[in-house]
């Protein structure tokens, strides 16, 4: 059976969320005052992400709701255990602010999305909220590319769970087996959607390496030969 879409993760695929990230927490911590709060931007940037990380996996276990967790998330952060509702989400904007600003593509995203456009479909599956996501791809100016924008906050399912796969693939109105899915992250994304029944695609832009399990490849510009050398194309196979 045929590949006939490719379903995108978006953060850090074709969106270069840890360029944003760093760029608006440095200009943050400024704003706030707190230049001399961590020992540096990164520092800071790994605090933020072992915090995200964890509060996401709470909401993911259905112990906090979507906005609790963002809450709890800044004063963890802050240091601030008593800070209001209010003030935590006005501050969360605060930093929103900053790290939209910094909201930049990959530069191969959009040749290759044009490389595609005449052969596949295309629709997105990601481990966030369609209000945040589908509000990105609008700003970035890439949001008609997709048929589909699939989130885990509202399939109240994410990532690497097969059922969350399907639920895109349903969006599509097509069988897993006809599908792609491309990440960053080599068992979420990947090892998650060959599970599920797709071809699972790990986009390796570091070059870490090490998964031969794994399809992978280390830029878009990649994927528009390996999708067209797939054997059933009935071209030899040049995946791995």
């Amino acid at each position: 059976m045929p590949i006939r879409a490719v379903l995108w993760d978006i953060d850090d695929t074709i969106f270069d969320y840890a360029g944003a990230d760093r760029t608006g927490m440095e200009r943050h911590l400024l704003a706030e005052g707190l230049a001399d709060a961590y020992a540096s931007v990164d520092q800071a940037l790994t605090r933020w992400r072992e915090l995200t990380h964890f509060h996401w996996r709470r909401f993911e276990a259905g112990g906090v709701d979507f906005e609790d967790q963002r809450r709890d998330r800044v004063r963890d952060f802050l240091g601030a255990v008593t800070m209001s509702d209010a003030g935590a989400d006005d501050w969360f904007r605060r930093y929103v602010t900053h790290y939209e600003a910094a909201w930049r593509l990959f530069p191969d995203t959009v040749p290759v999305l044009d490389r595609l456009a005449a052969g596949y479909r295309h629709g997105v599956l990601s481990n966030a909220s369609i209000h945040n996501q589908d509000r990105k791809l609008r700003v970035l100016g890439v949001r008609d590319r997709f048929e589909a924008v699939v989130c885990a906050v509202e399939l109240g399912v994410s990532k690497p769970d097969a059922a969350a796969f399907h639920a895109a693939c349903d969006a599509l109105g097509l069988a897993p087996q006809e599908v792609a899915y491309v990440g960053d992250h080599p068992d979420i994304d990947a090892t998650g959607a060959v599970a599920a029944g797709l071809t699972g695609i790990w986009l390796d832009r570091g070059g870490q390496g090490g998964r031969p399990e794994l399809i992978r490849i280390t830029g878009l510009d990649e994927l528009p030969g390996l999708l067209q050398a797939d054997t059933r194309f009935g071209a030899p196979s040049t995946f791995r």
